[in-house]
């Protein structure tokens, strides 16, 4: 009964759905899921639909098959990005009090093409492959750092010391704001990612606060440029126009949401699988080349993202009817072991020749910081696999995972002999 009461409450289903398409799924709450998650993604694609409709977290599409996520994800003239109109945005500025603070929303990522591609195209150049090469000393520098700090101990809870601190630390400077303050800023991101069904003005107000924070250094990047990412993107120009404040928030606001939460759950699956595999940390330490491919296929196999869409018209999609306005989750982590793309999906195999997985995506929303999580990927393992002893799981201390659109480890305690 307990678990039961985890779970968010059931909704009845719509009559336009077949009975046929329905799994009770729970991607935030499903103690299986926070058990172990892929593990349950496999249990799931065994047994659910391609693409199901799940009565929890007020009810929504889950689209699960490489196939379907592959196409749905290109299609955003069916699966929008855009929860709240920029129409609803515009009458709701309108509607404010001469002198309110503007509303931030965080573009590109919550709009669609052609306006996404206008947006998108100042940040292409900030998170060039070229440009985040040139973070990488900077990167093993934090990453030695952090990992010779637990070194003596023989052990730690490496989610705390290591995989959330890399990251964090790595975007602040980016962006040049104070480290002292990245555990309030972690608090406000995983407020905002952990809402299973957002209002929209909630979301925005937590916008609101994220660009209040970041107001006096973007003023201060503005009249005395550094070299870090706002002083660049203050330089830029959107569709031939001077970026403007309002632009800078918005900006802000989704590099913020996105550069202070999603790689350290990427490290954490990764480093978890290291524990399990002696072997694997053997072969990688004495071959330390091979780390490139090990961190492509530890992304495929344990994919954690689950970007929302909005269903933006009436329609037939992979034999299910959907409505307009519903919420639809690409299953990203589902995609990367659906076994009609890639043969025994469930082993982590070094030589497999496809790895074109779709873990940062696919489409005009794909992650716009790939570059730079696969160098911080790299660069992490390389140092830990060089500086530790082999290291192993706690038997003592389990693993907790939480799950929502970007599912991960909150815990991940491991020893070593010192």
């Amino acid at each position: 009964m307990s678990e039961l009461a985890a779970l968010s409450a059931a909704i009845a289903k719509p009559a336009h759905v077949a009975e046929h398409l329905v799994y009770d799924f729970d991607s935030f709450h499903d103690p299986a899921y926070l058990e172990n998650p892929h593990a349950r993604i496999l249990d799931m694609i065994a047994h659910a639909p391609p693409v199901f409709w799940t009565p929890r977290n007020g009810g929504h599409w889950m689209i699960i098959s490489h196939e379907a996520v592959f196409k749905a994800s290109r299609d955003f003239d069916s699966f929008s990005s855009e929860f709240v109109p920029q129409a609803q945005i515009k009458a709701m500025e309108a509607a404010m009090p001469p002198g309110s603070p503007h509303i931030p929303q965080p573009l590109p990522i919550n709009i669609d093409p052609p306006a996404h591609t206008k947006f998108r195209a100042p940040l292409q150049g900030a998170f060039s492959p070229k440009a985040m090469m040139a973070l990488k000393d900077d990167i093993r520098a934090l990453a030695a750092e952090l990992i010779e700090r637990i070194k003596p101990r023989g052990g730690c809870d490496f989610m705390t010391e290591v995989a959330g601190p890399l990251p964090v630390q790595v975007f602040l400077k980016m962006f040049g704001l104070p480290l002292e303050r990245q555990a309030q800023y972690r608090a406000l991101v995983k407020q905002h990612l952990s809402n299973p069904e957002p209002d929209p003005r909630e979301s925005l107000k937590r916008l609101m606060n994220v660009a209040a924070i970041m107001h006096d250094t973007l003023i201060d990047r503005r009249d005395n440029p550094r070299d870090d990412i706002i002083s660049l993107l203050w330089k830029t120009e959107i569709d031939g126009k001077p970026t403007t404040l309002g632009d800078m928030e918005n900006y802000c606001v989704l590099l913020f949401i996105a550069g202070l939460d999603t790689v350290m759950n990427g490290i954490g699956h990764g480093v978890r699988h290291l524990a399990n595999t002696p072997a694997l940390q053997a072969t990688l330490s004495a071959n330390p080349k091979l780390i490139a491919e090990a961190s492509e296929e530890l992304l495929r196999r344990y994919t954690f993202t689950v970007p929302p869409r909005i269903v933006a018209r009436d329609m037939a999609f992979e034999g299910a009817e959907m409505r307009k306005g519903e919420r639809a989750f690409l299953f990203l982590p589902a995609a990367d072991l659906d076994p009609r793309e890639f043969a025994d999906p469930e082993i982590f195999d070094l030589s497999r020749e496809n790895r074109a997985h779709i873990a940062f995506g696919t489409g005009p929303h794909r992650c716009l910081g790939s570059h730079l999580a696969r160098i911080e990927l790299q660069v992490l393992y390389e140092e830990l696999l060089a500086r530790l002893p082999e290291f192993r799981l706690d038997p003592a201390r389990p693993i907790r995972y939480h799950g929502g659109h970007v599912m991960g480890p909150d815990t991940l305690h491991l020893l070593w002999n010192v």
